[in-house]
């Protein structure tokens, strides 16, 4: 069976490698140590602080920094059709300095470009940009989305944007104009109602309740009605929630939806039609539980499958999508609906599923 991992997080060695792509007078300041990047707010308990045990790159570091080590674990073991890269690096999460924070996201998707997607064919690639100056932003998709294997836009998930706000409108304007799609990954600077608890444990299980208000902000503030070309992915945030949020958001908007008249459909209609859902990290549940959500859902176009390597929790293809699914619908979580969602023409020969060399 083809596969398509939509989550595929790559990594550099250090700030150190972004210096050749950054302008001045930032180029010096990271050069210099000026800066040393987003610190983690919480320690995690396994051997690779958060990465599988048996992740090594040249560096020595538990990263994955190198094509090669990438290559090994997960793109010919697994004889991926295409991965998704989506990063660890999110530049919007600094709060200040915004000049410096929109020179990171360009530094970081050149650095992305020749270390990594120029490598493989099989690579699929997110555009990084700092969502806290969004014409900022939006010159960046314009400057990126040239290239072929970028398909999609980066919005990190952090603790104080809700992307449905009208100042992100520049951000989704350029997405749209560029036949890009939005997706939305989860952050270390997002947090639960009350922080992120005592234990990692606990904040590993608010994770979806960071993503939860993002499409409910979308799809409120006309998100999905003003750009009707774009089509939006959540990733690394479950999937079992969502039919809780959709019948939550029919119920209101059809009590409310005088409030909100640019909504010209039922939010679960849109939910439907336009934003899919990553399945990492999978439920432990039954295929018949799999199926009972999907029929919550009322599609099987919405999941699509990832394995979020190289993290501790990885989803290994072989067997985190139950063989016991009806074969169409697993073959639709694998790869027909990314392959959908991205536009990917699955036929096309000329597109070999090995490295570019």
């Amino acid at each position: 069976m083809r596969i398509i991992d939509t989550d595929v997080h790559e990594s550099f060695s250090s700030l150190t490698d972004l210096v050749p792509y950054l302008p001045e007078p930032y180029k010096s300041w990271i050069a210099a140590g000026a800066w040393r990047g987003f610190s983690q707010p919480f320690a995690y308990t396994s051997p690779g602080n958060g990465n599988r045990a048996d992740v090594r790159s040249a560096d020595g570091s538990a990263s994955v920094s190198d094509y090669s080590v990438m290559r090994a674990q997960l793109l010919d073991p697994y004889n991926l059709t295409y991965a998704v890269l989506t990063g660890y690096f999110y530049p919007t999460g600094l709060k200040l300095q915004y000049g410096l924070a929109t020179a990171l996201a360009r530094a970081y998707n050149d650095y992305v470009v020749e270390h990594w997607i120029s490598k493989d064919k099989r690579f699929i690639g997110s555009i990084q940009i700092n969502a806290r100056d969004p014409e900022a932003a939006a010159r960046e998709i314009d400057r990126m989305a040239a290239h072929p294997q970028m398909r999609q836009v980066m919005l990190p998930v952090v603790d104080d944007i809700a992307y449905g706000h009208p100042m992100y409108k520049p951000i989704f304007v350029a997405a749209e104009r560029n036949r890009l799609m939005v997706a939305f990954h989860h952050t270390t600077f997002a947090q639960g109602p009350y922080g992120m608890g005592l234990h990692y444990m606990e904040r590993h299980c608010l994770i979806p309740i960071s993503l939860m208000p993002q499409v409910i902000s979308l799809i409120a503030n006309g998100v999905f009605d003003s750009y009707p070309n774009l089509r939006f992915m959540i990733l690394e945030g479950g999937f079992s929630w969502l039919p809780h949020v959709m019948w939550r958001m029919d119920r209101e908007y059809r009590q409310g939806r005088v409030e909100v008249p640019w909504i010209k459909k039922l939010p679960s209609q849109h939910c439907r039609e336009r934003l899919r859902l990553s399945t990492q990290p999978t439920e432990d549940i039954s295929s018949g539980d799999w199926m009972k959500l999907i029929d919550l859902m009322g599609t099987d176009d919405i999941l699509v499958f990832s394995t979020d390597y190289p993290h501790f929790d990885f989803d290994d293809p072989n067997a985190a999508i139950p063989k016991a699914i009806p074969e169409a619908t697993r073959e639709k979580i694998i790869w027909k609906n990314a392959a959908n969602f991205y536009e990917l023409d699955m036929h096309d020969k000329t597109i070999p599923n090995q490295a570019a060399e």
